[in-house]
């Protein structure tokens, strides 16, 4: 393990957070990886300039030392930063903007401020732009919605692995259809992502049922679970997060 040599004398530069990043915030972040990602962000943007601060995943990916923190080989580090920033716009401390011309997209993060959430109205209304991005399209990110929610909260970890995974389920299938998979899968007590998979092949190649029947949980989770008894037969239900 790496030593700190400790904090040096005299007068050292210091960075105010929020208080509620400790209260609120602190409590909720599970993940290693996502919490050094918002302190570096918060450092990082007390350094810029301007009405409204933002980063580009550029900020984050160029800096040597802070991705040599994220993992030791270089396609891992990209890897883990992609992950982290998704777990941190899906708790809210991040507004994620996507600005896209003709010839690429460019990812902004805005720290969920009172300031950060103007930036990002203006930005959606035509009402602003950053200086070097006029004439581009704008688009409110949409990444990592309810379902990697829904599966961190009721399956298990998200792993870089199973996040891929859901990210082709998400092209696959309706947003509602996984979330009413997640469900059943919890419901019936079988927290696999596989599980989830065969519900969602069943829902294409039956279709979903009707809303009087969702309108029974029991029932319609019951008929998932009898149709998928055989996935409970080669893993042990101890292991929720396996996929």
């Amino acid at each position: 393990m790496q030593g700190f040599p400790g904090f040096p004398d005299g007068k050292v530069r210091t960075l105010p957070l929020p208080e509620t990043f400790f209260t609120e915030l602190l409590p909720l972040v599970d993940h290693l990886a996502e919490l050094k990602l918002l302190l570096y962000a918060f450092w990082r943007l007390s350094q810029k300039e301007g009405s409204y601060r933002y980063l580009r995943r550029e900020d984050f990916a160029g800096d040597e030392r802070f991705m040599r923190g994220l993992a030791p080989l270089a396609r891992q580090a990209e890897e883990t930063l992609d992950d982290a920033l998704e777990r941190a716009e899906a708790r809210g401390a991040l507004l994620h903007v996507l600005i896209e011309d003709a010839q690429s997209v460019r990812n902004l993060y805005f720290m969920n401020t009172a300031k950060g959430r103007e930036a990002v109205e203006k930005l959606t209304r035509g009402e602003w732009r950053p200086g070097d991005e006029a004439g581009t399209v704008v688009t409110l990110s949409q990444l990592r919605s309810n379902v990697f929610v829904l599966y961190e909260q009721n399956i298990g970890p998200l792993t870089p692995m199973v996040a891929e995974e859901l990210r082709d389920l998400e092209r696959a299938y309706p947003a509602a259809w996984i979330e009413d998979a997640i469900r059943i899968a919890v419901k019936n007590n079988v927290r696999r992502l596989k599980y989830v998979m065969a519900v969602l092949h069943r829902m294409r190649n039956e279709g979903r049922y009707e809303q009087k029947d969702r309108d029974d949980p029991e029932e319609y989770a019951r008929r998932y679970y009898e149709g998928y008894r055989h996935l409970l037969d080669d893993e042990p239900e101890s292991d929720p997060g396996a996929a």
